[in-house]
């Protein structure tokens, strides 16, 4: 028994040594795996790393560094039972990649991204936006631009624009009419309709109408004379003979369009309100006489003021937000075209947005000084 036994031992020797040699020569890192302990747990440990290797070999990875090191023999022995305990290499807190919540956490984590830079991107042209305005009224101020570089300006905003917002505020009127007569006929208020045309046109549709025909007609148009200034280097030739590129070129523009958007705009009232008579009248048969009285009683000058005053501020956003594009356009043809595309969406969204603002102060000053005026149609 006791010869069985000691040869037992030798050949479990032979065997494990065997087995070790085995295992450098799959496991990658091999020179880490060292000689195993005594006992069971040494030869569970080399039949772990034999497999472990194998398993590694075919499946064509890498075996990591923790299992690498438990399976070389590096345990502690000072677990609270008394037996061996494997060492915590410490796990990684990222979920993985291939689970659903970790897809989940990839895809959360670059929609945050992309709308952090959307934000960051957002602020830093307001930024940029104001400081070139700044400095577009410090030269206004400073010094006055010459009737050479204003007239022509002047005529491409104001004459030129006429006819295209003059059309518009005509089919806005008639429109108006077609949409709400029935509505106000199944109430018995058609003969009101003159006062909510007259009032919508006036208050709202005119100045914004006017603002968006000048955005898409003259901002654009800046932005890409200015951008082709900028691309074929006429802007450093200005700067190169002395003249400053924002006196010459932003300011002329700016003050076209904050001086001539009120005229757009009072045309655009017009032919909205010659519109809608004439659907209402001729084609609907409302009395002229009701419908005039209404639109004369109903509207107030407080209302056409609203309309002029929100203008101004339009005027100034397409002026300035086209002349930055154009400003800093990007080189060549396809840079123009990005720069009058943007001129004309970054106004119209500025101008609905500067439009809720302002409509809330002119109401809150209207109801402070007039609170008990309210709606007269009913």
């Amino acid at each position: 028994m006791l010869l069985g036994g000691q040869a037992a031992g030798i050949l479990g020797g032979i065997l494990k040594n065997c087995l070790v040699k085995v295992a450098q020569c799959y496991v990658p890192g091999r020179e880490s795996v060292k000689q195993p302990t005594q006992g069971s747990f040494g030869n569970s440990l080399a039949l772990g790393v034999v497999f472990r290797g194998l398993i590694a070999k075919l499946a064509g990875r890498k075996v990591s560094l923790a299992v690498n090191l438990c399976l070389s023999g590096k345990v502690s022995s000072s677990s609270p039972g008394g037996g061996p305990m494997v060492r915590d290499m410490g796990r990684s807190s990222h979920p993985s990649r291939d689970s659903l919540f970790g897809r989940l956490s990839l895809g959360f984590e670059k929609v945050a991204n992309a709308w952090g830079s959307v934000v960051i991107q957002g602020i830093n042209t307001l930024g940029d936006i104001s400081i070139f305005a700044w400095r577009m009224v410090l030269w206004m101020v400073s010094a006055r631009p010459r009737s050479e570089t204003l007239m022509p300006n002047f005529y491409s905003v104001g004459v030129l624009s006429l006819p295209v917002v003059a059309l518009t505020g005509t089919f806005i009127g008639m429109v108006l009419a077609i949409q709400s007569y029935h509505q106000f006929k199944t109430m018995g208020l058609e003969s009101k309709l003159g006062a909510v045309i007259t009032m919508s046109l006036v208050r709202e549709l005119g100045p914004v109408l006017a603002a968006t025909m000048l955005a898409g007609r003259v901002g654009s148009a800046m932005a890409a004379v200015i951008g082709t200034m900028r691309v074929t280097e006429q802007i450093d030739a200005l700067v190169a003979m002395g003249a400053n590129p924002i006196h010459y070129l932003v300011v002329p523009r700016f003050l076209a369009c904050v001086l001539l958007i009120p005229a757009l705009t009072i045309m655009a009232d017009f032919m909205g309100i010659v519109g809608g008579y004439f659907f209402s009248v001729i084609v609907f048969g409302i009395d002229h006489a009701q419908y005039l009285k209404n639109s004369r009683d109903f509207v107030g000058g407080f209302d056409f003021f609203t309309g002029i005053f929100k203008s101004v501020f339009f005027g100034a956003i397409i002026a300035i937000v086209s002349c930055y594009r154009g400003f800093h356009c990007q080189a060549g043809a396809e840079g123009v075209g990005r720069a009058a595309t943007a001129a004309f969406v970054q106004s119209f969204v500025m101008i609905l947005a500067v439009d809720i603002i302002l409509n809330m102060f002119l109401d809150g000053i209207y109801y402070t000084f007039w609170p008990t005026s309210g709606s007269k149609l009913l």
